[in-house]
């Protein structure tokens, strides 16, 4: 469990015992607003509160009832294997339920917290209970290769014979099973220690191995080499080495080869994440190297980038295992800590996530956004739309830009990315409409005579996940305006020489589109709104229905019908989004007042269907 939990508090008679919880944890207090004296963040409703943090994947302890959390959590349950951990604790801290999640940490963690707080971990999953051990939840630096952990759970619970090979901590209290009989390891490597394997007296093929991850893989490659190059050097290497996939602990390479395919989709395949280190932290491993090379060092700054990589992963105490192989394009290496690693040193790449978080609406947010925005490190964004973000940016660095300053907001994520960060860089409705998302490459596209980012920063990961726009939100409230070709049309003339903005909105009013106009106005731009209704009066009848809807998805949404011939600048401002009705465009006149929609034709095509039979 890699994230850390948030715990809440509902009421101030579990106040304390969150606040032990959190302590021992190091985790935040979210406390209910005017329930709970102290907190570091205060929700005004529990339900909603804890289905973000859900839908996020951030693990929930919640001082409360359990139902709280279960009719909170139970309309987002989808797959087991994804799900963060939920635990409930009483009030007085005496009984702690997991109640989702026992396999990915939610056992382990009940325990952990019963045992501070002198309480009892009401554990329910079977292996737990009968044998005290998850098979399939092993701690930090240990790996479970892929097997049917259910199938074997069930034959030890039934009382099937097994033999255990090899020892390891967490399976001690399997080791005193009566079924289960001890033998020495089978070593399967040249190199390192053999996995730990438990398996079936009677069915060699039922049975599960844990290897323990000792082992980090320095590669290195010419620009742009065949990944599949590099992934036949690199299996051939861990064969010859009898060294499992799961006993690798870490990719390793220098930070210039940040973004190259060969080495990430390396790292993708072994499932291990993937470090990197400058040349000059390479250079301090060079009397280490079995292979140093005075070519390499003129290329990169370095004496050995694979060999160099692998033994700056593993650390002093570590060594070379196996010296550099190599292709035409690629070279790896691999090195051997003197115990199982649980975390790996190095960097990481460096993420973007371009996310955007819907109108402010959270239940609007996507669980994907979500996610991304809780797994950020640092936020960077508008201040209010970070603020809209709630819980989920609370205690994480933020990077508050003002409107205005587009550029210099963009320019910041990236280079901080570059460092190794995850940062999210937060928009309103979706990242790539009137948004961040084009302008990050943009910057990324240009050179450096252009004022464009560093190389540093055009290596990072950048990911774009979709958002709830204005306008789908503007389109829902009012019904189905958008039941057939629309457009959209910013009024800001800020980027878009004003000539522009008049030719679309020309061809637009021409071609009969349905149109949301994006910053329809401002505190010194008020003409373009009038002008636009007027150049659409020209084309589209007097009555055609507009849609006035401001702060969408907030407390203070506002939506109002006009006349296109009535559409008044004073009543709209930059929070507004301004949906202009085609010349097919009807009001349905319903018992909860107005709705928008373009029909599709439908009518007559049946009309049309039915004539023809006539």
């Amino acid at each position: 469990m890699a994230v850390t939990p948030v715990v809440l508090a509902l009421s101030q008679s579990g106040a304390d015992v969150a606040h032990k919880i959190a302590a021992h944890l190091g985790a935040q207090v979210h406390g209910r607003e005017g329930r709970v004296d102290k907190a570091d963040v205060y929700f005004a409703n529990a339900l909603d509160h804890a289905r973000d943090l859900f839908a996020a994947g951030t693990p929930i302890v919640g001082v409360c009832a359990s139902g709280i959390l279960i009719r909170a959590v139970a309309p987002l349950l989808a797959d087991k294997t994804t799900e963060p951990p939920v635990v409930s604790v009483s009030d007085d801290g005496a009984v702690v339920v997991p109640l989702l999640g026992g396999h990915r940490g939610a056992n382990r963690l009940a325990r952990d917290i019963a045992d501070h707080l002198s309480g009892t971990a009401a554990v329910t999953t079977a292996g737990d209970v009968a044998l005290g051990v998850a098979l399939d939840e092993p701690p930090a630096g240990w790996k479970m290769a892929d097997g049917n952990a259910k199938g074997v759970m069930a034959a030890l619970l039934a009382g099937q014979p097994f033999t255990l090979y090899g020892s390891a901590p967490f399976l001690e209290a399997l080791q005193d099973a009566p079924n289960v009989t001890l033998a020495p390891a089978r070593a399967t490597r040249s190199v390192g220690p053999p996995p730990v394997r438990l398996v079936a007296d009677d069915n060699p093929g039922l049975g599960l191995a844990w290897y323990p991850q000792q082992f980090v893989l320095g590669l290195g490659c010419a620009r742009n080499a065949d990944p599949a190059e590099m992934w036949d050097l690199v299996t051939g290497l861990l064969d010859d080495a009898g060294v499992g996939f799961e006993a690798i602990a870490a990719v390793a390479s220098i930070d210039l080869k940040a973004d190259e395919p060969a080495i990430l989709d390396c790292a993708r395949l072994l499932g291990a994440p993937v470090r990197f280190f400058d040349a000059a932290s390479l250079e301090g491993e060079t009397p280490r190297l079995a292979n140093p090379s005075d070519v390499v060092f003129a290329e990169v700054g370095c004496h050995g980038v694979s060999e160099g990589a692998a033994l700056a992963g593993v650390g002093q105490d570590g060594d070379l295992v196996v010296e550099k192989v190599k292709t035409a394009t690629c070279t790896a290496a691999l090195a051997m800590a003197d115990a199982p690693m649980t975390a790996a040193p190095g960097r990481s790449r460096g993420t973007l996530s371009v996310v955007g978080i819907g109108p402010g609406q959270a239940t609007w947010r996507t669980p994907e956004v979500s996610r991304l925005v809780a797994d950020a490190e640092e936020l960077v964004g508008y201040g209010l739309y970070i603020d809209l973000l709630g819980p989920l940016a609370a205690g994480k660095i933020r990077s508050d830009f003002p409107l205005g300053g587009e550029e210099a907001r963009c320019r910041y994520a990236l280079e901080e990315a570059a460092k190794g960060k995850n940062v999210a860089l937060v928009c309103s409705g979706d990242a790539g409409i009137y948004a961040m998302g084009a302008l990050v490459f943009e910057l990324l596209g240009r050179g450096p005579e252009e004022s464009g980012v560093s190389d540093a920063a055009r290596r990072v990961e950048v990911i774009c996940s979709p958002g709830v726009s204005a306008l789908q939100g503007a389109a829902a409230r009012a019904g189905a305006p958008l039941g057939h070709d629309f457009c959209t049309i910013s009024l800001s003339d800020l980027l878009t020489p004003r000539d522009d903005i008049i030719r679309r909105l020309h061809a637009a009013a021409e071609g009969d589109f349905v149109i949301a106009f994006y910053n329809p106005v401002s505190k010194t731009r008020r003409t373009l709104l009038a002008e636009a209704r007027d150049i659409l009066l020209q084309h589209r009848p007097a009555d055609t229905p507009v849609m006035l809807a401001t702060s969408l998805g907030r407390p203070e949404e506002h939506v109002r019908y006009r006349r296109l011939d009535a559409l008044e600048v004073d009543e709209v401002d930059m929070m507004t989004v301004v949906l202009v009705g085609s010349s097919n465009s009807k009001l349905a006149h319903l018992g909860e007042g107005p709705r928008m929609y373009t029909p599709r034709g439908y009518a007559r095509k049946i009309d049309g269907d039915l004539s023809g039979k006539a």
